[in-house]
Parts: structure tokens; C-alpha cells; sequence
């Protein structure tokens, strides 16, 4: 498994972190024993990076990775590095954006009793909170990394002018943003922002939530419980049109010896701003081929004939807490 420094935080990750959204019960039932499992392959295979999220199931998916790693994180705790976020509440309504100091505090310590661990080390804000000033919730977390709870802070779904507001209280360490072949909006002003200042940026959604696996098809039906059979990156023309492009990807792959998914995660690897590419599974057998996109090596060839294969495809926005 290849690793890298994600940045400024100076922490030593693998290149794919294992990620658990999954995990939280939005992308519908799943075999918990096949999930541990899956956690287990991944750090058998040189996987050191694992990232969740107090609302993935507010605090089931934190659970349960806590529950995989326990003799790991018991014996090697150094050499894991154990990514979380907050600031998202649930209330009747729906869940919403809360970045408040007191949420925040709150939060942490939710996280660290559903993990397992005595402190976290790497806090990200999962969304802006527009209703909380900046300056409030950098404070926050500034304290709590002075209380050793948390080691490194970072933001997801951020843009750059709301991370520079963060970073006059508080240093950005790293970012979280949706990045695939199918929403590339990052490329124009994040990515080169986080570059010239050295923020880590690790990317979800690689394989654009299962589109870019190959296994889906316009016969394929969601579960009710599962966020995408509400999303209309999932219906319609739109879908249609991408399952096409996806289609003409995997025959490119195939003629460079890989899978779609391989191909996929590899592409977004390939931009030199990109530190690390978040991908999940439930089951261990998917675990090994994403993986595997480590060691694949694009030419300068491959990505223009992958941007030409795109041309045909329909950009897609990525999901938002309140679009589930």
C-alpha cells in the first residue's frame, strides 16, 4: 500500500483510507460481520487511514469501526490514523447543519466513547454552518485540540473562501470534497488552493457512489433505505447516459489490464493536489481490487483518452445532508 503525508497535518496515510458512510445505515441494510470483515481485509492490507462520521448513523457506523479495529487500536494506536467529523444534528425535521461550540464539544465526545479511543486524530467539520460564525467554531476545536482530544482539524465540503475564514482563527490542516469523474467543479479553485498552501486533501466519492463500479445497470433498484434511490443521479436520462460512458471506461480499462474502479480511483489520485482517495465496501472481496489502484500508474495517453471518453457524460452534483 502506497502512503504519502497528507499535508500540513504531517500525518503519514495511507494512499486510500477506508471510509464507513456506509456504514450508518443511509445506504440501506447490511451484514455488520461482513462489514468487520471488510475493515479487517483493508488493514491487512497496509490500509492505516480510516474515516467516519458522528452522523453516519450518529454513532453506529463510529461503533462499529471502533468495534473492528479494537485489538488494533489496543496494540498499534500509533500507527493508525482515525478520521471523524461533526456538525451535523438530527432533529424531527430532518438533519441540519449545527458547527456550534457546545454541538461541537458534544460531538467529540460522542465520537470518542463510539470509537473507543481517547482522542481522534483528525476532527473535520463535515458541512459549513452559515447560522454559527467561523470564528466560534474554530475556537472550539483549537480548545479541544489544547484538551488532546482531537490531534489535527480539518474541513469537508468547504470552499476556499470559507476555509481562508476558518484558517484566520484556525490553520486548515486538510479538506474533504466529493471528487469523481463525474463532478470535477474542485479542479478550477480547491485543488490548486489547497496545493499552493499544502492542505491535505483527501476526496469522497471516487467511484461516484457506485456508478463508476461497473455493477450497476438501468434494472438496477436501491432498497428504500438507501439514499441513492431518492437521488437523480440515479434515474433517468442522466443515468442512462453515464451508465454508457461507464461502460465505454471499462473497455478502456480492460485494455490496460484493470477494472473500471481501479481506473476510476486511480484518475483521482492522478491529480498531483489529491493526498488520498476515500472508498468503502461492506463486503472484503471488494476491498482487495480498490486497493489495487494504488499501484496503477496513468499516462499523460490515458488521461486525455479519459477525458475524451467523458465528453459524452453528464456532470452530476453530489449528495448534501439535506438532499437525504
Amino acid at each position: 500500500m502506497k502512503t504519502t503525508t497528507l499535508g500540513r497535518s504531517g500525518l503519514h496515510v495511507s494512499r486510500i483510507a477506508f471510509g464507513t458512510w456506509q456504514l450508518g445505515g443511509e445506504w440501506g441494510r447490511f451484514d455488520e460481520d461482513a462489514a468487520i470483515a471488510a475493515i479487517h481485509r483493508a488493514r491487512e492490507l497496509g490500509v492505516n487511514f480510516f474515516d467516519t462520521a458522528q452522523a453516519y448513523g450518529f454513532g453506529a457506523s463510529e461503533r462499529i469501526l471502533g468495534k473492528a479495529l479494537r485489538r488494533e487500536l489496543s496494540t498499534e494506536r500509533d500507527e493508525l490514523v482515525i478520521a471523524t467529523k461533526g456538525g451535523l444534528r438530527r432533529t424531527d425535521s430532518g438533519l441540519v447543519r449545527d458547527a456550534s461550540p457546545d454541538w461541537l464539544r458534544r460531538g467529540v465526545d460522542a465520537s470518542l466513547t463510539a470509537l473507543g479511543v481517547d482522542h481522534i486524530d483528525l476532527y473535520q467539520v463535515h458541512w459549513p454552518d452559515p447560522a454559527v460564525p467561523v470564528a466560534e467554531t474554530a475556537g472550539a476545536l483549537a480548545e479541544l485540540v489544547a484538551a488532546g482530544k482531537i490531534g489535527h482539524v480539518g474541513v469537508s465540503n468547504y470552499d476556499t473562501a470559507q476555509m481562508e475564514e476558518f484558517a484566520a482563527t484556525l490553520p486548515v490542516e486538510t479538506v474533504q470534497p466529493p471528487y469523481h469523474l463525474f463532478r470535477r467543479d474542485v479542479e478550477a479553485e480547491l485543488l490548486p488552493h489547497c496545493r499552493a498552501r499544502d492542505i491535505g486533501v483527501l476526496v469522497y466519492g471516487p467511484l461516484a457512489h457506485g456508478l463508476l463500479t461497473g455493477t450497476l445497470t438501468t434494472d438496477t433498484t436501491f432498497a428504500a433505505d438507501d439514499w441513492r434511490g431518492a437521488s437523480s443521479v440515479f434515474t433517468g436520462d442522466t443515468y442512462r447516459r453515464n451508465l454508457a460512458t461507464v461502460s465505454a471506461l471499462a473497455t478502456f480499462a480492460g485494455e490496460l489490464g484493470i477494472t473500471v474502479s481501479q481506473l476510476a480511483i486511480a484518475w483521482t489520485l492522478a491529480n498531483p493536489a489529491v493526498h488520498v482517495a476515500i472508498v468503502g465496501a461492506r463486503q472484503a472481496d471488494h476491498v482487495q481490487d480498490s486497493l489495487g489502484a494504488t499501484e496503477v500508474w496513468l499516462s499523460a495517453a490515458d488521461l486525455a483518452e479519459i477525458d475524451t471518453i467523458m465528453a459524452a457524460a453528464t456532470p452530476v452534483a453530489g449528495p448534501s445532508p439535506e438532499g437525504m
